[in-house]
C-alpha cells in the first residue's frame, strides 16, 4: 500500500522552467531597451513588470523544445532550447498578440491552411514582413499548457513566421499561427497574430 502511494508520487508532472522562469513567477524588463526600441516596433506600451499566468511546452524531436511563458501583458515570453539546461537556451523573443482572427467554419479554415498561412510577404500595421522559412506549409505542432490550479491543456497549431529588417542590431518577427482546440465536443479555432523581438539574457531579470 505505501509502496502504492511512492509510485504515485514519484509520477507527478514537472511544469518545465527556464532560465529561472516559471508558473507563478514574474520577470522585469530593461525599461531603457524598450525606451530605445519600441517606436521602431509594432507593439506598444509594454509593460516592464509581467507576471507569468501559464507555461506552454512544444516538443520538436531531437531533444528541441520550444517553451512559451505566457504573461498577464497580452504576450509571452518564447525561448528555443536544446535539451533542459541553461547552456542549451539558443533564442529568446518577447511576444505580443496584435489580432485575433475568429474561424467559423471548416471550409474557412482549411482556406487559411491551404492559400492564406504561407505568403510571400505579409502587411501588418503598414509595414512589409517577410517569408522566413523556405517551406510552402504551414508548420505543425501542438502545445502542451500549463496553468495555475487548472488541468493542462493542448493546443495544435499550424504555423509560419515573417520577419522585416528595422536595423541592422534590430529585427522584427511576425507569428502567423492557426489554432484548434476541441472544448464540449467542438472545434474552436482562430488565427493569431503576433509580433516578436529578440531579448538577450542580460534584456530582463527574474523577480519572483
Amino acid at each position: 500500500m505505501f509502496g502504492w502511494f511512492k509510485k504515485e508520487k514519484e509520477i507527478e508532472e514537472v511544469i518545465p522552467e527556464a532560465l529561472g522562469l516559471r508558473l507563478g513567477g514574474a520577470i522585469e524588463l530593461d525599461k531603457l531597451k524598450l525606451q530605445l526600441i519600441e517606436d521602431e516596433l509594432t507593439i506598444e506600451g509594454a509593460a516592464p513588470t509581467q507576471f507569468i499566468q501559464a507555461v506552454g511546452e512544444i516538443k520538436l524531436g531531437d531533444n528541441n523544445r520550444i517553451l512559451r511563458f505566457y504573461t498577464d501583458d497580452d504576450g509571452f515570453i518564447q525561448i528555443m532550447q536544446y535539451g533542459t539546461e541553461e547552456l542549451g537556451v539558443e533564442e529568446v523573443k518577447l511576444v505580443y498578440y496584435y489580432d485575433t482572427l475568429p474561424i467559423s467554419n471548416q471550409t474557412e479554415w482549411e482556406n487559411y491552411l491551404n492559400n492564406k498561412l504561407v505568403r510571400d510577404t505579409w502587411d501588418l500595421d503598414s509595414q512589409e514582413f517577410y517569408k522566413a522559412w523556405d517551406n510552402n506549409e504551414p508548420v505543425s505542432m501542438t502545445e502542451t499548457i500549463w496553468k495555475k490550479d487548472k488541468p493542462k491543456s493542448e493546443l495544435d497549431q499550424f504555423i509560419m513566421l515573417y520577419e522585416r529588417e528595422i536595423n541592422e542590431d534590430l529585427f522584427e518577427t511576425l507569428f502567423v499561427i492557426a489554432e484548434e482546440k476541441i472544448e464540449f465536443n467542438q472545434y474552436q479555432r482562430c488565427v493569431s497574430l503576433s509580433t516578436a523581438f529578440d531579448l538577450s539574457q542580460t534584456d530582463f531579470k527574474v523577480i519572483g
